[in-house]
């Protein structure tokens, strides 16, 4: 397969118009080949419009035919071989065995909401039935499913090239809702992303699917995002990336006629609360751990465990001497574009100058142009409590320490903190106490809670979320991973007094497709 520089409009490929773009190599910045025509108004209007044409048509085709178009997207990647791996690579940074587990993880989130749509469960089919003789009113024959809300704007992530990006999560749930996808190609890797939306056209055309079900658009600058919000043939927005661009997304769709909602994945740092007997008893283990999972993926995750929460005393300064053993032997790796590294090391740079803020150990000094060196820093609670830009997130590899002088100062940081996608606590016996103290804070900080872990990895299964209070993410009542995640691209609809013909099959008495249903209050396949 071929990269030819075009954007994808349903089933026809279009070279932009509006100037040239270049995706970068990652380690030197060089331009690669072919250049990319960027799109305008005009090629975000179409994606939109065919979206809007095909919305009925593929909300109501059978699970079986949605399933289908969804694992063949997940077996086109598969079948791309080298030539997938081979571009992301260049344009990201990126590792080989990190991209291949990145394909297989993705192609795993498409055959996750496949199976969803063929469980059934995602339909949520509720029936009150009539009682005509109820008094001193009657009830209606009431019932109730969920439906798509409409074609949804995603925007392609810079560091998942492919989990988080055209064939992302976001686009796998939505897709399962029933709405019609219209990607904004993130320029960092654009290549990659063509590769993507031509498996995505393929699949769509071998499964049946109306046109206009899936485009992929490209444009420098915010212009193409802003005009693809604003279209209102949008009914939501999935977006994972800075919280400035998210920001600025959510300010768009709230200030159209109808505003709709964006489901942005922001910022977070993560926070690890590090209890003191679990530090005396194997803190040089978790030190090791803490640090293979700073330095993952250059840092640039959105898991990144960023901040570190302690009691001071010898458990954590032997801590400490393990973390700076073990950071010490990292090599700097490159990260996924020159503006993300010339961020992290301004960030770093304003830990350096930050009043009470201590370097405790850094790793190998780079030896490419846009490699990030690890680095760890700490400041006393009392310090970090009164410094809320201590708390920004650098995305990239660096962390910082808070050492608290008892308990209560630590619960006071737990307090303080913002909303994060994780929250982890490290912990012996001798700790739970503390633990149980903490973790009614946590929940109401985090989406995900973890115990004697780091975070640096987000299943893909029906319990995980991947979501948390802002800014962690822009509405803490969803997840961007996990089968719930196609809860954001659906609404209810009740049906009253419908008669059994024209009612939607999930709700038709004779129940043919054999779904659990709630009927008067009581689950079963009735």
């Amino acid at each position: 397969m071929q990269i030819l520089g075009e954007m994808i409009i349903g089933q026809r490929c279009v070279k932009g118009a509006a100037g040239e773009l270049f995706a970068l190599a990652a380690d030197t910045g060089e331009p690669l080949q072919p250049p990319f025509g960027a799109g305008d108004a005009t090629n975000v209007a179409q994606a939109c419009e065919l979206a809007e044409d095909a919305f009925d048509a593929f909300r109501q085709l059978p699970d079986e035919r949605r399933a289908a178009f969804l694992d063949g997207i997940a077996d086109g990647l598969i079948e791309l071989g080298e030539v997938l791996i081979e571009r992301a690579q260049v344009e990201s940074g990126l590792p080989r065995a990190r991209l291949e587990g990145e394909r297989m993880r993705t192609a795993n989130q498409l055959r996750l909401f496949a199976s969803v749509l063929r469980d059934g469960r995602w339909h949520a089919a509720v029936i009150d039935s009539a009682q005509p003789q109820r008094t001193p009113l009657p009830r209606a024959d009431l019932r109730q499913r969920r439906i798509g809300l409409g074609p949804v704007a995603v925007f392609g992530a810079s560091n998942f090239p492919l989990a988080f990006s055209v064939a992302g999560g976001d686009t796998a749930s939505a897709l399962a809702a029933g709405c019609p996808v219209v990607v904004k190609a993130h320029t960092a890797h654009l290549g990659t992303s063509e590769l993507v939306g031509r498996v995505i056209q393929r699949a769509a055309a071998a499964t049946g699917m109306p046109d206009g079900v899936f485009s992929l658009v490209l444009g420098p600058g915010s212009e193409i995002g802003q005009a693809l919000v604003s279209h209102p043939a949008i009914h939501a927005v999935g977006f994972t990336g800075s919280r400035q661009g998210g920001l600025a997304l959510l300010r768009t769709a709230q200030a159209r006629p109808q505003p709709i909602p964006v489901y942005a994945e922001m910022s977070s740092v993560n926070p690890v609360f590090l209890m003191p007997a679990a530090l005396a008893a194997r803190g040089e283990g978790i030190a090791a751990a803490f640090v293979d999972s700073l330095v993952l993926g250059a840092g640039q995750f959105c898991t990144n465990p960023g901040l570190l929460i302690a009691l001071q005393g010898e458990p954590l300064e032997g801590f400490l001497d393990a973390a700076t053993r073990a950071l010490a032997h990292k090599v700097p790796t490159t990260m996924l574009t020159p503006g993300i590294h010339a961020a992290y090391c301004k960030g770093l740079q304003r830990l350096q100058q930050a009043e009470a803020v201590q370097p405790v150990a850094q790793g190998l000094e780079p030896h490419g142009l846009y490699q990030a060196r690890p680095a760890l820093f700490r400041t006393e609670a009392a310090v970090f409590l009164g410094n809320p830009s201590l708390e920004d997130e650098n995305f990239g590899p660096s962390a910082l320490v808070i050492v608290c002088r008892d308990s209560a100062e630590m619960r006071r940081v737990a307090l303080r903190l913002a909303g994060q996608l994780t929250a982890t606590l490290h912990l012996d016996e001798a700790d739970r106490a503390l633990a149980a103290e903490l973790l009614p804070v946590l929940e109401r900080k985090a989406g995900r809670i973890l115990f004697d872990d780091f975070p640096t990895g987000v299943e893909v299964s029906y319990a995980m979320v991947h979501g948390g209070p802002f800014p962690a993410t822009s509405d803490s009542r969803s997840t961007s991973v996990g089968a719930a995640a196609i809860d954001r691209f659906l609404r209810p609809v009740c049906y009253q007094n419908v008669p059994d013909a024209l009612l939607p099959e999930a709700l038709q008495e004779a129940n043919p497709l054999a779904l659990w249903r709630l009927r008067d209050g009581l689950l079963g396949r009735v």
